[in-house]
C-alpha cells in the first residue's frame, strides 16, 4: 500500500491517452493522495502547522509540476482529456437534486447509493463527484489561498470559456426544471396568484438564454443587465414558492409537495450561485465557492436520515399541532376541570371493565393467535370509540396528546424569560395532576366494578365469570417479577404511535378536503340532504382524529402481540387499566385469601410500574417529536430544572391537585 501513496509513481501513471475509466480512476487516486499521503516528506514551519495537510500536499504537487514541465504536460493533458469527455453541466444542474419523480423515488435512490458501489466509468460528472470528493473535504478546500487555487485550476481545471459555457448550460437546465415544477398542479394551485401575475417562472428560461448569448459573445454590458433581470426574476420565484407553505399549514401537508417545493427553491439558489460565477471577472474564486458548496451538500445528499428530517419535519409539526389542539382538552387548570377529569376518567374505567370481561371471553374461545388478536383488537377499538363518543377518557391516551401542548409553551433556551419559565412550570404541574386524575378515575371504577361483577356472578351462579385458571395466568403475567416493565414500555410506544396515526389521519382528511366533499358532493347531497350532509361533514372533521387514534390503538393492542409471536418475539401489551381489571377479576375468582399472598402484591407493584411506563414512554416520545417539529432547542436546561424544583419545594401539592381559587 505504501507505493499507492507515492507522488512520483502517481504522476508517472498519468496518461492522457488512457481510457475514460482509467483517467477518472487516476483523479480519484490523486484526491486520495491529497487526503492520506504521509506528512513525513513535507517541511512545515510554525505557520503551516495550522494549515490542513491536503493543502500542503497540493502545494507540494504544484511545486513538483513547476520543476518537471514534462510531467506537468502529462498531467495537464490528462485533465484536458477529462474535461473534453465529461458532462460538466450535469454536476451543477443535477447534483444535490432528485429527478422530480417523488419523495419515495429519491429515498430509494439514496438507499441504493448507500448499498451499491459506484463506477468511475461514467460521462456524468454528477455521478463521479461522490468518488472524487468526501464531505470532510470542505475544511481543506476552504483553507486554499487564491494563488494555490489559480495554479491548481491552470493544471487540472477547464479553460475559462468552456467552464463558463458549462455553467450557462447548467443554468438553462435548472431554469427548465424550475419552470416545470412551478407549473405542476400541486404547486401552482397552492401559490399566491397575485405573485404569479408577472409570470416570473415563464420568463426565467428565456432570460437565461439571453444571458447565455451575451456572455458567449462577450457583451459585458448586456450580460450585467440580463444578470440583474434574472436576479429579480429569481426573487419573485422564491417569494411565489414561499407562499405554498401557509397553504400547506392550513389545508394539510403532502410530503411529495414539500419535496417538490424544496427542489424548486434549491434550484433557484443554485441558479443564483452559477450566475455569480458566470459574470465574475475571475472565475477561480467563484469556482472555489461553488466547489465548497457542492462538497458541503454531499452529506445531506447521501443521508437518508437528512431526507426524512427535512421533508417530514413539516408533517411532524402539522401532526403535533393537531395533537396540541386536542391535548388542551386533557389538561386540568382548576378544581372544576380536575373534578370533571375524574368523572370522565371514571366513565372510561367503567367501559374498560366491560372490555376486560370481553377479552377473557375471546380467550376462552381458543381461536388461533391471529384471529384471537384480531377480535381482541376489535374489542379494544370498539370500547375506546365508545369512551370517545361518550366524551369520557382513557388516561394512558393523554400523554401523547398533551406533550405537544406542553411543547408549545416550552421556552427557547437563553431567550426565555422568567414569565416563560413560570408558564412552563404551570403547564408541567397541570399535566402531571391531569395524569394522576385520569389514572385514578380509570382505576377507581374499573377494578371495583370488575370485582363486583365477579362476586355477583359467584352469588347468583356459584361460579365467577373469570375462572381460577385464568386468574392464575393473570398472577403469573402481571407480576413485577416478570417482563412487565419492558412490556409496559412497549405498550407506551404503541400509545405514542396511535397519536401519530391520529395526526396523520386528520392531516390526510384536511388535505383531501373530505369535509367539503361530504358537505357539497352532489351524490352525497342527493342521498343525505344538505342539512344532514353538513352535519356529517362537521362531525367527521371534529372526530376523525379521535376515531383514528382509538381504532389504531385498539387494533395494535390486539394484533401486534399476535404478529410478534408469529415472528418469534415474546411481546405482549400491558395497559394499566386493563391490567387492573384483570387483577380484580383474579381476586374475584380466587377470593380474599389472595390478599395474603405475596404474588398479589407483586402484581399490584406491576400495575404501578405499568402506569408509570405507559404514561412516561408515550409522553417522552410525543414530546421529542413536538420539540423537533417546532425547532425548539433548550439552551438553558438548568434554569428550567431549577424552576421546577423551586415549585416542587414551595407548592408540592400543586402537582397532585389544582390550587384553590383566590
Amino acid at each position: 500500500m505504501a507505493g499507492a501513496w507515492d507522488l512520483t509513481a502517481l504522476i508517472n501513471a498519468a496518461d492522457p491517452k488512457a481510457v475514460r475509466a482509467e483517467r477518472h480512476l487516476w483523479l480519484v487516486r490523486l484526491l486520495e493522495w491529497l487526503r492520506h499521503a504521509p506528512a513525513s516528506g513535507i517541511q512545515r514551519d510554525a505557520e503551516e502547522q495550522r494549515t490542513p495537510l491536503p493543502v500542503l500536499r497540493l502545494k507540494q504537487l504544484l511545486r513538483q509540476m513547476d520543476q518537471n514541465p514534462a510531467l506537468a504536460a502529462r498531467v495537464q493533458g490528462l485533465a484536458q482529456a477529462f474535461w473534453q469527455d465529461i458532462d460538466a453541466a450535469s454536476l451543477f444542474a443535477d447534483f444535490g437534486f432528485g429527478a422530480r419523480l417523488s419523495f419515495g423515488s429519491e429515498l430509494l435512490s439514496r438507499v441504493q447509493a448507500l448499498v451499491l458501489p459506484a463506477t468511475p466509468d461514467t460521462r456524468e460528472l454528477a455521478s463521479l463527484f461522490s468518488l472524487l470528493f468526501k464531505p470532510d473535504d470542505v475544511a481543506w478546500l476552504d483553507a486554499l489561498d487564491i494563488d494555490t487555487c489559480t495554479q491548481a485550476a491552470q493544471l487540472l481545471g477547464p479553460a475559462a470559456a468552456p467552464g463558463r459555457a458549462a455553467l450557462l448550460e447548467a443554468m438553462q437546465i435548472l431554469a427548465s426544471h424550475v419552470q416545470a415544477a412551478a407549473h405542476s398542479p400541486a404547486l401552482r394551485q397552492r401559490m399566491d396568484s397575485a405573485l404569479l401575475g408577472s409570470e416570473p417562472f415563464r420568463q426565467l428560461s428565456p432570460a437565461v438564454a439571453t444571458l447565455q448569448a451575451a456572455v458567449l459573445e462577450e457583451r459585458s454590458d448586456d450580460s450585467l443587465r440580463e444578470a440583474g433581470f434574472i436576479r429579480a426574476l429569481l426573487d419573485q420565484c422564491v417569494h411565489a414558492a414561499e407562499s405554498v407553505m401557509p397553504h400547506l399549514e392550513t389545508y394539510g401537508v403532502s410530503v411529495n409537495i414539500v419535496f417538490d417545493l424544496d427542489q424548486l427553491q434549491g434550484r433557484c439558489r443554485r441558479i443564483e450561485e452559477l450566475l455569480n460565477a458566470v459574470i465574475a471577472p475571475d472565475l477561480v474564486p467563484e469556482g472555489q465557492r461553488l466547489l465548497i458548496g457542492l462538497v458541503g451538500a454531499m452529506r445531506d445528499q447521501a443521508s437518508v436520515r437528512a431526507l426524512f428530517a427535512r421533508h417530514y419535519s413539516l408533517l411532524a409539526r402539522h401532526v403535533a399541532e393537531r395533537n396540541a389542539e386536542t391535548g388542551e382538552h386533557y389538561i386540568t387548570r382548576d378544581r372544576d376541570e380536575y373534578r370533571d377529569m375524574l368523572r370522565r376518567a371514571a366513565g372510561g374505567g367503567a367501559v374498560l371493565a366491560g372490555t376486560t370481561f370481553i377479552k377473557f371471553g375471546i380467550l376462552a374461545l381458543g381461536m388461533t393467535a391471529f384471529w384471537g388478536g384480531f377480535w381482541a383488537g376489535i374489542n379494544y377499538a370498539v370500547c375506546f370509540v365508545i369512551v370517545m363518543l361518550l366524551h369520557w377518557t382513557v388516561a394512558t391516551k393523554q400523554p401523547a396528546m398533551t406533550a405537544p401542548a406542553l411543547a408549545a409553551t416550552m421556552p427557547s433556551g437563553r431567550q426565555s424569560s422568567d414569565e416563560d419559565l413560570e408558564k412552563l412550570v404551570d403547564r408541567v404541574a397541570q399535566l402531571i395532576r391531569s395524569q394522576v386524575a385520569g389514572i385514578l378515575g380509570n382505576l377507581m371504577l374499573c377494578g371495583p366494578l370488575v370485582l363486583a361483577v365477579q362476586w355477583l356472578a359467584m352469588a347468583w351462579a356459584d361460579a365467577p365469570l373469570v375462572g381460577a385458571d385464568e386468574a392464575q395466568h393473570t398472577l403469573h403475567s402481571v407480576t413485577l417479577l416478570g417482563p412487565t416493565a419492558l412490556l409496559a414500555a412497549f405498550t407506551g410506544v404503541l400509545l405514542f404511535t396511535s397519536s401519530l396515526i391520529a395526526g396523520w389521519a386528520e392531516n390526510w382528511f384536511v388535505y383531501h378536503r373530505l369535509d367539503s366533499a361530504i358537505a357539497w358532493n352532489p351524490r352525497i347531497l342527493s342521498l343525505l340532504g344538505a342539512p344532514r350532509a353538513r352535519r356529517w361533514a362537521d362531525w367527521w372533521r371534529a372526530n376523525v382524529s379521535g376515531l383514528a387514534a382509538n381504532v389504531s390503538l385498539g387494533m395494535m393492542l390486539g394484533l401486534v402481540p399476535a404478529v410478534a409471536a408469529f415472528m418469534g418475539l415474546p411481546l405482549e401489551v400491558r395497559h394499566v387499566t386493563l391490567v387492573t381489571g384483570q387483577l380484580a377479576a383474579a381476586l374475584g375468582a380466587l377470593g380474599t385469601d389472595l390478599l395474603q399472598q405475596p404474588a398479589f402484591w407483586w402484581c399490584v407493584a406491576g400495575i404501578a410500574v405499568t402506569g408509570v411506563l405507559n404514561v412516561s414512554v408515550s409522553f417522552y416520545l410525543a414530546f421529542k417529536v413536538a420539540l423537533r417539529s417546532r425547532g425548539v432547542r433548550v439552551q438553558d436546561r438548568r434554569r428550567i430544572r431549577d424552576a421546577l424544583w423551586q415549585r416542587l419545594r414551595a407548592q408540592p401539592m400543586s402537582f397532585l391537585r389544582p390550587p384553590r381559587l383566590s
